[in-house]
């Protein structure tokens, strides 16, 4: 009688170990909160992880990560990221009562770190005169935010928009001029609130920037604003 061929291992362990992994990679997404994110280091990780995708996986050359990896740690803009970051948190923080009003939003994309303000807000409509009495707290917190020591050194930008509609031609003789003189008259008052003029330029955008339709009220509200740009090094 021939010996009996020895009974194959079973993969029934396979099941429990995919479960397991399946729901430790969704308690760690419950966990995670992109408000707290540095966008500044999360542009640098996406950078390390662009490969070559031919042969799949990680097909990078052996080193090239690694080299990637010490050059990016030899940077010496990474404190000042680390410290964009930080003011981030900060300003989510500090600007809370604003936020919740709808007064100011604050966001980041490849320029950097950007406060939005509200242009309904802050002007009339066909107006460049800020309604200083009712942001006057606001535009305060604005200054001694920017003049916090993380962001020593960094340099800023004033970007004036308007929505579609013409503007008032007895006042302007078209939106440039109309939102270039809201995003220097924010820069005026934040002067006088303390801020270095020497860390700023302006810029105004016309209605050529929209962040949503003007074909609605709401679009063009929105499309009405000044940013407040904290900007990245790339973008000085």
């Amino acid at each position: 009688m021939g010996k009996k061929e020895p009974k194959k291992a079973s993969q029934e362990w396979l099941t429990t170990y995919g479960d397991m992994i399946t729901l430790m990679l969704c308690f760690f997404v419950m966990l995670y909160n992109p408000t707290e994110a540095d966008p500044v280091q999360m542009a640098m990780m996406t950078a390390s992880l662009q490969t070559d995708s031919v042969s799949g996986g990680m097909s990078a050359t052996s080193g090239r990560l690694a080299d990637l990896g010490n050059s990016i740690n030899s940077l010496p803009s990474l404190e000042k990221g680390k410290n964009l970051g930080t003011a981030k948190k900060k300003a989510v923080s500090l600007f809370a009562p604003d936020r919740k009003s709808t007064r100011i939003t604050i966001t980041s994309d490849e320029r950097g770190l950007v406060i939005t303000l509200a242009a309904d807000a802050f002007f009339a409509e066909n107006s460049a005169e800020l309604n200083i009495e009712e942001t006057r707290d606001t535009l305060l917190r604005i200054a001694q935010f920017l003049s916090m020591p993380e962001l020593a050194g960094r340099k800023f930008r004033i970007e004036g928009h308007t929505d579609s509609t013409t503007a008032d031609s007895t006042k302007w003789p078209s939106n440039w001029e109309l939102s270039s003189a809201r995003a220097v008259n924010v820069l005026h008052y934040l002067s006088d609130f303390g801020i270095d003029e020497s860390q700023f330029s302006v810029a105004g955008y016309a209605d050529n920037q929209p962040r949503h339709s003007n074909d609605t009220p709401d679009g063009r509200a929105y499309n009405r604003r000044v940013d407040i740009i904290i900007l990245d090094e790339g973008h000085f």
